[in-house]
């Protein structure tokens, strides 16, 4: 049987604005468009269920219309939502302002989604072969203890995924402890080096894993250029495919959702970063967070640069 991917982070509302250049402090600039999505953990679990995978929300939901388009946009892919929604109150939103280079700033508010427990987490009940994914940015509180003390708990043969963001860096003992219990560390080259302090990017993946247990995988991605992958002590170049960016937001997620399902689906470790590197390729070149591509999909794109 194949493993699922199961993702306990925070699973939001995306405002995405399209800016011709972030305002100056306490000036103005105009938008030309404005839309919502369903961003944030939506993002990478729509791309593993695009790969064929087994997909489950575990984080928390909010009950208000953001809470409602986060449930549709997940049931609108077969992504299974373990929990029930938090009673009283919305999931938070993310503003997203996107620059013409498709550089994109953020800035996100709490909700629904930080009011995890062990036990709501525990619904998702992950088994040998699952792939739990844990994003950096669940070390703040409320939601670092009983995220922690959940995954303290896991069966062994369940992989724990760690993206971890720009939040690790800022909560080195916290997060000594959640990469004690890592198997996969799955990062853009940036948060490899705030982790270990090496620029270079190849060094960096191999440095990575000496913060790790024993045996651990870590994927850096190198943005259009790739990724380096370690696995048994062998760092390995993996080459990416370079689009004219359109929109970059969701471009990591994607490469991380569909880097967890082929590896659920058992596909070895250097074939599935291939294709997470296409689909992330591809992604660039669509509009909103979770606008992963299918598997067919990346079949095609893979196809036509053979």
């Amino acid at each position: 049987m194949s493993g699922r991917v199961i993702h306990t982070g925070q699973a939001l509302v995306d405002v995405v604005l399209e800016v011709p250049g972030l305002p100056t402090r306490g000036g103005n600039v105009n938008a030309s468009s404005y839309t919502r999505y369903a961003g944030g953990a939506v993002s990478i679990l729509v791309a593993a269920a695009r790969t064929g995978a087994a997909a489950v929300h575990a984080g928390a939901h909010g009950t208000g219309p953001n809470g409602d388009l986060v449930r549709a946009a997940l049931a609108g892919e077969g992504v299974a939502v373990s929990s029930a929604p938090v009673e009283g109150e919305d999931t938070g939103i993310c503003v997203v302002q996107v620059e013409p280079t498709a550089e994109r700033t953020f800035i996100t508010t709490y909700g629904a989604e930080r009011r995890i427990t062990v036990e709501s987490l525990a619904t998702s009940a992950p088994v040998p072969g699952d792939l739990v994914c844990v994003t950096g940015y669940s070390l703040y509180a409320p939601t670092r203890d009983p995220l922690l003390e959940w995954l303290e708990g896991l069966a062994e043969g369940v992989d724990l995924v760690l993206d971890p963001g720009a939040a690790l860096a800022d909560l080195p003992e916290v997060a000594a402890r959640l990469l004690s219990l890592t198997d996969v560390w799955t990062s853009n080259a940036q948060e490899a080096t705030e982790l270990t302090g090496v620029a270079d990017v190849e060094a960096a993946c191999a440095a990575v894993a000496g913060h790790l247990p024993p045996g651990a995988t870590v994927v850096v991605r190198d943005g259009p250029e790739g990724c380096f992958v370690r696995v048994d002590g062998e760092t390995t170049y993996v080459p990416g495919y370079p689009q004219r960016p359109l929109d970059t937001n969701g471009a990591g997620d994607a490469h991380t959702g569909v880097l967890c399902a082929e590896r659920a689906l058992g596909t070895p470790w250097l074939e599935a970063a291939r294709r997470a590197n296409a689909a992330g390729a591809i992604k660039v070149t669509r509009r909103g967070p979770a606008t992963a591509p299918t598997r067919t999909e990346v079949d095609d794109f893979l196809r036509r640069q053979a």
